[in-house]
């Protein structure tokens, strides 16, 4: 487990996520078909024996990062069981996979941008995946075989061209030394999406 400053730090960055969600993301988000579940989690497949849902995210402010999940059906891909039984750094990493990837896709339509490209929803999603499930792991002594397969994309996009979700990914590389400095700290004076638009023209103009 980590010291009391650390998980304190990351209960801060959670909350973060949940905050910006609300605000930012959930106003603008289309309708969409929910994808179908995604793998069978460690505990349901391959590698069972690791620390269960029910045992860890019951009180934990984890459970936050899953509920936020749960609300971006196009990109949550649970494990097919989705019991208190399934392995919760699992958990984790899907959940962090599907807030990324909406965050990214979300960003893009408000800010009238091209449609993201699957490469760059997957990699987005990836990262989130691979540092929040590495953070929650640490914090938890819960190592699984799914933080191994998973890597961070060399290229990411930064807190100059998707704000939000380039700071997500920015904060999470290093949470416990970072969480007091957001990355773009200019988004706390916005109200939502459109805000951020216009302060991403008026910088590329130079106005």
């Amino acid at each position: 487990m980590s010291s009391a400053s650390d998980a304190l730090a990351i209960h801060q960055l959670l909350g973060r996520i949940v905050y910006f969600h609300a605000l930012f993301i959930e106003p603008e988000l289309q309708p969409s078909t929910p994808l179908p579940p995604g793998t069978e989690c460690c505990n349901h497949a391959t590698a069972p024996g690791q620390l269960p849902v029910g045992e860890l995210l019951t009180d934990s402010a984890w459970a936050a990062l899953v509920e936020v999940a749960t609300t971006l059906p196009a990109h949550h891909r649970p494990c097919p069981k989705d019991t208190g039984a399934c392995c919760a750094t699992c958990r984790i990493a899907s959940a962090a996979t599907a807030v990324a990837a909406g965050w990214a896709q979300t960003e893009c339509r408000s800010y009238r941008l091209a449609e993201p490209a699957e490469t760059l929803l997957r990699d987005c999603g990836h990262a989130a995946a691979a540092r929040l499930g590495r953070v929650f792991a640490n914090q938890y002594v819960a190592h699984c075989p799914v933080l191994d397969r998973l890597t961070v994309p060399e290229a990411l996009p930064d807190a100059e061209e998707l704000p939000l979700t380039g700071e997500l990914l920015a904060l999470w590389a290093e949470p416990t030394a970072t969480t007091r400095h957001p990355v773009a700290s200019w988004l706390n004076h916005c109200t939502g999406l459109d805000d951020v638009r216009r302060v991403l023209e008026s910088r590329r103009t130079g106005s």
